[in-house]
């Protein structure tokens, strides 16, 4: 019986957009919502509680074989359905149980396996996983800076809304001011073509187009790295040039880690664990490179303490000694 209320996963992603959460959490978290209510016969999320979470965590576990990583989402997905969404008081939610996450060593690149990884790479690829290497930068928080961002006079990156929704600024390598100048002067024409052709409109956060609703078509609020094609935003349903897809530049990091001929498993972040590991290598104390990665716990950083290029521990063997 329709009583006038949004339908569930319409009220999910209205408090999602609330709360100035990506898209890519607003799809995560409808999925999960519609597999829960899916897995229990389509009973209403009222009518369930810890018992129902525990056979579907269970479920995702034992007959999906999912990781520990991929339930704890689901479990997050959830918690926000009945906290936030169906505002239910949860008593019983401190009795259930997380699944452990595994504590693998992270993947780091020599530098001259960076050197050679990044000599595969050119143009637009070259500049992204640079950064990510020259600046310790997250692959979304590349593709996502804004011309704004990026603080040529200081040497300085401007990371807005990065993971936890906190800003930090990194460095911007000096190696990068020539080409990323270069590389603007090209996607400030794009603009202009745009706006030309009746288009030229950045993508905003729904907060900030309502509070300056001239803002989407400065210069100022582009992505640096924009799409080659636009195309329709599934919230607003404008028409707009997004930034380059993550997967253009998983797929070309895959390609040029094959090409370099390095037999680790690579991947985007694995530039950022790079960055992390040579500045402790280099001497950088470990707070400031908390600060650059924008980590909230020194004890996040300390796990790059293990990987430096110094064997085990760190520790040299007594081999070596005689």
């Amino acid at each position: 019986m329709d009583d006038g209320k949004p339908r569930l996963l319409d009220q999910v992603r209205q408090q999602i957009r609330v709360r100035n959460y990506s898209i890519r959490t607003e799809t995560v978290y409808a999925e999960w919502v519609k597999r829960y209510i899916r897995f229990h016969q389509y009973r209403h999320p009222l009518e369930m509680g810890a018992v129902e979470i525990e056979a579907f965590l269970t479920h995702l576990a034992v007959k999906r074989n999912v990781a520990g990583a991929t339930q704890n989402q689901a479990l997050a997905a959830l918690l926000f359905l009945y906290k936030e969404v169906l505002k239910v008081d949860l008593p019983w939610l401190a009795g259930i149980v997380r699944a452990k996450k595994p504590k693998h060593l992270p993947v780091v690149l020599t530098r001259d396996e960076v050197t050679r990884v990044l000599a595969q790479l050119s143009g637009v690829k070259w500049m992204v996983a640079t950064l990510l290497y020259g600046s310790g930068l997250r692959l979304l928080e590349a593709l996502r800076l804004r011309v704004k961002d990026v603080e040529f006079a200081r040497g300085e990156v401007v990371v807005r809304d990065g993971k936890g929704q906190k800003d930090r600024v990194t460095m911007l390598p000096r190696a990068l001011v020539v080409p990323l100048q270069e590389h603007l002067e090209k996607v400030a024409a794009l603009h202009q073509q745009d706006l030309a052709e009746g288009f030229g409109h950045a993508n905003l956060p729904f907060a900030l187009a309502r509070k300056y609703p001239n803002a989407a078509a400065d210069w100022a609020w582009q992505f640096v790295f924009p799409s080659g094609n636009r195309s329709v935003d599934p919230r607003s349903k404008g028409i707009f040039r997004h930034h380059v897809h993550e997967k253009t530049i998983q797929r070309a990091m895959r390609e040029a880690v094959r090409g370099a001929g390095v037999i680790k498993p690579a991947t985007p972040h694995t530039l950022r664990h790079s960055f992390a590991t040579h500045l402790l290598e280099s001497g950088q104390d470990i707070r400031t490179v908390q600060e650059l990665l924008g980590h909230s716990d020194v004890k996040t950083t300390m796990i790059y303490t293990h990987v430096l290029n110094r064997g085990g521990l760190g520790v040299m063997s007594p081999l070596d000694r005689a």
